[in-house]
């Protein structure tokens, strides 16, 4: 029977109802929506909390031979001026040092990162010529919130106590070297590392019985401490020769036989005048120490470690590289053990941030679980079914569009989900219960099912758009919240209005095409007369 005498359908709701109740697409669409969100969820980077955009840069000007309070004069004050002309500075704080000026100038939260870097670099080349003469050139170092704060830590440390804290250092260097290579790791860092050398200790009076300062001992020793290159060259018959040149300094006594000068016509060693050992880098006064749990329940004493901390790209998935990071480790953990070295991974914010993105997973399944019940007791199970449907194919939707606008899966993201779960149904709940009463009206047996579906879809589709923009601008205000909450929450008022508009176009295309498969019409010939 054509249905060309119905009325065609007033809004937005009726029109998609129309189109998609007999469309045999509709299934396949429904689907499409479900593997998508499956994939964007499986595929987003997790992290525990979102990212947020913080910029700042730290300058570092040395003007040697200057007091703090000639640094605060000539370098801090003339720059802090300057600085604060640059558009978006917060604020500036200022260490003025003997020998040495640090400004650390901080941007307003949500600034972009190069170009408040670029702003600072500028404003300094500018105005090099405020700087006194002697200062050294400007070092600046950009703050990078994503490559300073680490995603993984691991301690290394050795059973035995007396193990030589440079080979220790030696053994994670070459891991360290091995991290760094793998995909989207940023950054990799050492911390409690020992460096050989070779430490000289001067006795002052022979040092001033000879007539000799401090300086002509450093000038003495800088003279070979360095490696000197190999010669490459070829011969007449093309053949390669390489000749190989021995460090100069070898050990010890090679540093103890340098001459620093001349007395009476006599050389004058160091060894003369200092005692010199090879050891670590003694002038390193910074250190990590680690307590061990043992096989009895107790801890041993504090012990030197060396601290490996992996930080992340932008935007990288900080689970999948937690786990590239214990894959790699996993193979050096016998050699490490075989030389006596053991690690423990103190931190894995990957780990974390999955515990926290599955454990609100499930509160949202069990939530979604909830609302199915509650609806098969008010509505219907049938009805109760296709409203459930409704819940995955909207998070589906929002999930690929979070997707694609390069967002991660976070605590915050996932909250917003949440919050607006008991909203999503909204839209899916008035046209079901629209059609439910539709259904048991007087005539209802008499109209066509498809047609009662699309004008029962029609008739609430005006009130209920308007309810659903009303709710979506109560999110717009949270958009422009400012400084680190607004970076924080960001999610919420991304994802949400995404979610609410989802829940449109879902109700009005699937909540039809379901009850016309699952529901039944009521017997009206039974009613009593």
């Amino acid at each position: 029977m054509s249905d060309s005498h119905y009325p065609e359908p007033k809004d937005i709701a009726g029109k998609l109802a129309k189109t998609f109740i007999k469309n045999p697409l509709t299934l396949i669409l429904g689907l499409f929506l479900l593997i998508i969100g499956y994939l964007a969820l499986e595929m987003m980077p997790r992290e525990e909390n979102p990212q947020m955009i913080v910029s700042g840069s730290t300058v570092i000007i040395a003007l040697p031979g200057a007091t703090a309070n000639e640094v605060e004069n000539v370098i801090i004050k003339p720059l802090e001026r300057k600085l604060k002309e640059v558009k978006g500075i917060e604020h500036i704080h200022s260490i003025a040092m003997d020998n040495v000026a640090v400004l650390n100038a901080a941007f307003y939260i949500g600034q972009a990162k190069a170009d408040s870097n670029l702003k600072i670099y500028d404003k300094l080349m500018q105005n090099m010529d405020i700087l006194p003469k002697g200062a050294m050139q400007p070092i600046i170092k950009p703050l990078d919130i994503d490559i300073d704060i680490p995603i993984v830590s691991v301690a290394f440390y050795a059973n035995n106590p007396k193990m030589n804290p440079t080979l220790l250092s030696d053994r994670v260097k070459k891991i360290q070297h091995r991290i760094n290579a793998l995909n989207n790791v940023a950054v990799t860092n050492l911390k409690g590392n020992k460096k050989q050398q070779y430490n000289v200790t001067v006795d002052m009076e022979r040092l001033s019985g000879y007539n000799l300062s401090l300086g002509q001992i450093v000038q003495g020793v800088q003279s070979l401490s360095y490696n000197v290159p190999e010669i490459k060259g070829k011969t007449l018959s093309n053949e390669i020769v390489m000749i190989g040149v021995k460090n100069a300094i070898e050990s010890a006594e090679d540093v103890g036989n340098i001459i620093i000068s001349q007395n009476m016509g006599a050389p004058v060693y160091l060894r003369d005048i200092a005692t010199v050992t090879q050891g670590q880098d003694i002038q390193n006064f910074k250190s990590a120490l680690i307590s061990v749990k043992k096989s009895d329940g107790h801890f041993s004493p504090l012990i030197n470690q060396v601290t490996l901390t992996v930080s992340k790209l932008q935007g990288a998935n900080s689970v999948i590289i937690a786990d590239e990071v214990k894959e790699e480790l996993s193979k050096y953990k016998e050699a490490l053990k075989n030389e006596g070295i053991h690690y423990v991974i103190t931190r894995n914010d990957g780990e974390r941030a999955n515990e926290a993105v599955n454990e609100l997973v499930f509160h949202l399944l069990l939530s979604i679980v909830i609302i199915a019940i509650l609806l098969a007791v008010v509505l219907g199970w049938r009805e109760s079914l296709i409203v459930t449907f409704t819940v995955p194919a909207i998070l589906a939707i929002t999930l690929f569009v979070a997707y694609l606008t390069g967002q991660t899966i976070n605590r915050i993201t996932l909250f917003a989900f949440l919050l607006s779960l008991g909203l999503l149904v909204d839209a899916a709940i008035i046209v079901i219960e629209n059609i439910h009463r539709h259904f048991h009206a007087p005539g209802a047996a008499d109209q066509d099912i498809d047609q009662l579906m699309i004008e029962a879809t029609d008739e609430i589709g005006a009130p209920t758009n308007i309810a659903t923009l009303a709710i979506i601008l109560t999110m717009v205000p949270m958009a422009f919240v400012g400084q680190m909450m607004g970076q924080f929450m960001k999610p919420i008022p991304a994802n949400v209005p995404v979610a609410l508009i989802a829940s449109l176009f879902v109700a009005y295309i699937f909540t039809p095409y379901l009850a016309v498969r699952l529901l039944k019409k009521p017997d009206h010939d039974s009613e009593v007369h």
